[in-house]
């Protein structure tokens, strides 16, 4: 089979970009910066984003391909994935484009078929998942207005929550109050307040505090487990409803768990995880996916094309899958 596909898996903080041939040679790859156009718009986004796309087709020896699989942050609704499929289109980087949310691409990554369901809690927390006859099911996924709940923004701030109102009584106790401060070299929550709210402390970095808050977890801080319990609670609820929508409950479906907290494996948030998915979706199957995202945009677009499955395979084994 000939032919070639252009795959962009594009997050907030990066980006990555391949060209793969029918068979399933990877040709090129290339990485770029974050691609974020709610920040910056998508014009601009996507003029960045060609920098690293027409850094990977000049390296494969190549003006266009025959299908664009993006996967893109950002892109949380219909009308977003249409207007930005729009936009790549434009660039005629391929005669054909499909654009997707950057969920999609850890789910296809960690499959041997399009059918699962992945949950992916990272700096936020999202679910998508998909069947081979196209269905799929997907949440909004911007944060409390959608329902959201969790990640490692969200983790942070809640345990600054519960450690500020700890220290200043509001609260009960808990070892966060410690814990947090103590990771910037500070001695109070009432200063780490402080040096955040002036950003001496770049607000950036309050994702540092997800590890601090597992690390206290794991030490039996009871406010702190109770956190980790309630991530668990999300992620398996957002789960068991994609597996609901597909109709995979009463059936072998795996269950992706992707991002830097599910990938971590913390053992209390994994566990429970793995305890109530026993409970609430028996035929489940979950597992940590850590391949790289852009393998599965890569697979999307080898589906597109009707690749045999030599072809996936030899395309899993580039990366190491």
């Amino acid at each position: 089979m000939r032919g070639h596909v252009l795959a962009v898996d594009a997050g907030n903080s990066k980006t990555d970009v391949a060209v793969v041939s029918a068979d399933g040679e990877v040709l090129s790859a290339a990485r770029g910066g974050g691609f974020r156009p709610p920040a910056v718009g998508v014009d601009t986004a996507v003029r960045g984003l060609a920098e690293t796309v027409d850094r990977a087709l000049a390296d494969a020896g190549l003006a266009s391909v025959d299908h664009v699989s993006a996967c893109l942050a950002n892109a949380d609704f219909p009308v977003e994935e249409e207007e930005l499929a729009r936009a790549l289109d434009a660039r005629a980087w391929g005669a054909s484009v499909t654009v997707r949310n950057d969920t999609f691409a850890i789910l296809r990554a960690g499959v041997t078929e399009p059918r699962g369901v992945a949950v992916v809690c990272g700096a936020g927390i999202n679910c998508v998942g998909m069947r081979p006859d196209g269905r799929t099911a997907r949440f909004p996924a911007i944060g409390r207005i959608s329902g959201d709940w969790g990640g490692g923004w969200g983790l942070s701030e809640e345990a600054l929550w519960h450690a500020a109102r700890a220290e200043d009584g509001r609260g009960g106790p808990t070892a966060l109050s410690r814990t947090l401060p103590a990771h910037f070299g500070l001695p109070s929550m009432h200063a780490l307040i402080e040096a955040l709210h002036l950003e001496h402390v770049p607000a950036p970095r309050r994702h540092e505090l997800a590890p601090v808050l597992f690390a206290t977890a794991a030490q039996g801080d009871g406010v702190a487990r109770a956190i980790v319990d309630r991530q668990a609670e999300e992620v398996v609820a957002m789960a068991v409803v994609a597996l609901t929508r597909l109709d995979l409950l009463s059936e072998p479906a795996p269950v992706l768990l992707g991002g830097s907290v599910l990938a971590a494996r913390h053992p209390r948030l994994n566990d429970r995880v793995a305890r109530l998915l026993a409970d609430r979706a028996p035929k489940a199957v979950p597992q940590v996916v850590t391949a790289r995202p852009v393998l599965g945009a890569a697979l999307l677009g080898l589906d597109r094309l009707g690749a045999r499955e030599g072809a996936q395979q030899r395309l899993r084994a580039h990366y190491g899958v």
